[in-house]
């Protein structure tokens, strides 16, 4: 019986290692196809020169360096021009104060 039992133990033991070793034949299931004639490698040439032609009109986007840009809700603020104490106008006295 423990004879029995070693074999069984082995062989789950050395299950997965042979399915690895690669006793199975190795085939190739893609089976490839006839050459290309000339009229077909042309047709590939020339998709491929529109496909690249296509690809150059396409504009390069600009890419913003505001790496916060899209948590914001709003556009960052200018800040308000200063303004020069020359055009500035006088302050008016408040009504019913006394002017020294």
């Amino acid at each position: 019986m423990k004879l029995f039992r070693m074999a069984v133990v082995l062989a789950l033991v050395a299950g997965p290692a042979f399915a690895q070793d690669g006793a199975a034949p190795h085939i190739n299931l893609m089976a490839d196809g006839p050459p290309k004639t000339d009229d077909e490698k042309a047709a590939d040439a020339a998709r491929e020169k529109a496909y690249k032609e296509t690809l150059k009109k396409i504009p390069d986007a600009k890419a913003s360096n505001d790496p916060w840009g899209g948590m914001r809700a709003d556009p960052p603020k200018q800040p308000a021009p200063k303004t020069s104490a020359v055009t500035s106008a006088p302050k008016k006295p408040k009504a019913g104060t006394a002017a020294n």
